[in-house]
């Protein structure tokens, strides 16, 4: 896929404003700024980067534990650091922090700490789609552990049965948790599943932003016009551990860079640099653009009040319904 000199600077900006993002909570968790776990996504931009790029704005998607820079691109910066802070301000009013975020307003149905449970959840959203004959689609993406857990095929085979408007993503990044997918599957592409439901699947370098968009476009068409369901498995690698306290004993150094070495940003960076797009000044004074834009928003987050704790029990319970 051919992106325009100016998309391809867009997209330079918002890949690096991800990295920077999880870069910072990376820090902020170091320093106990904010508690709990949490897993980055760096290594993934080209993949959340695409995913804002593709999809309509009215289109619904979920996210990963790893997408918090989609939240950030489909959202707001600040509401997203105060959610992370534990701050009433926060999309779930503090209460769903780095792994249980939501942003119903701008169609993120959010994630949850339930290894396999989008896919069966994804599709009824798109049967609810199909029924109020809309023109939307829903993008479900998980990663690659999840592609072993019974409920995704049930998913993909009741997706396939009904031709709903859904696009299933896969973000392999090689290992879920310590496992490494050689020793998890039996073969090394994992889109050719797709065949035993009857419907399109494609392997792609989740690394390559063109690619990654160019795929994402023609699957969401196909979806989109009735035909039903496509799966997509973008190969890709995440550099930091799974979560917090991963020692990483189960690679090697050498692995890690060798990943590094097919950078997603550097990618775009040097398809602009052949363009004669962006020079080292611009790019620095971009970076320093994005740096104080996340510095405002982390101010503004610790600023937040709390939730109080008269609040403990809000958004837990329900009155019935008679």
């Amino acid at each position: 896929m051919d992106l325009s000199n100016d998309t391809l600077l867009n997209i330079y900006k918002e890949m690096n404003l991800v990295r920077a993002i999880e870069e910072r909570i990376d820090k902020l968790i170091s320093l106990g700024e904010i508690t709990g776990t949490t897993h980055l996504g760096i290594g993934h931009e080209a993949i959340m980067t695409g995913i804002n790029y593709a999809l309509k704005k009215t289109d619904y998607f979920n996210i990963t534990h790893r997408m918090h820079g989609l939240t950030v691109l489909r959202g707001d910066i600040n509401i997203f650091f105060a959610e992370l802070h534990g701050r009433e301000a926060g999309y779930c009013k503090g209460r769903g922090g780095s792994t249980h975020m939501i942003d119903m307003e701008h169609r993120n149905v959010g994630a949850n700490g339930i290894i396999g449970s989008a896919p069966p959840v994804n599709v009824g959203m798109a049967l609810a789609l199909q029924m109020m004959k809309t023109d939307d689609v829903i993008l479900c993406s998980f990663g690659d552990g999840t592609l072993n857990e019974g409920a995704v095929h049930e998913a993909f085979n009741l997706a396939a049965v009904w031709k709903l408007p859904i696009v299933f993503l896969s973000e392999n990044n090689q290992y879920a948790m310590s496992t490494s997918v050689k020793d998890a599957f039996a073969i090394e592409d994992f889109s050719i599943r797709a065949q035993a439901y009857g419907f399109p699947g494609f392997r792609i370098d989740g690394n390559k932003i063109d690619e990654v968009i160019g795929t994402l476009e023609y699957a969401l068409e196909h979806a989109r016009s009735g035909k039903g369901p496509v799966f997509i498995v973008a190969e890709t690698y995440r550099y930091k551990g799974h979560s917090k306290s991963d020692m990483q004993k189960y690679r090697t150094k050498e692995e890690v860079r060798e990943w590094m070495e097919k950078d997603p940003i550097l990618y775009v960076e040097n398809l602009l640099r052949e363009r004669q797009m962006i020079t080292d000044e611009e790019k620095e004074a971009m970076l320093d653009s994005i740096r104080k834009e996340i510095d405002d928003a982390v101010i503004y987050a610790q600023s937040c009040a709390f939730p109080g704790k008269d609040t403990l029990l809000d958004y837990v319970f329900i009155e019935p319904v008679h």
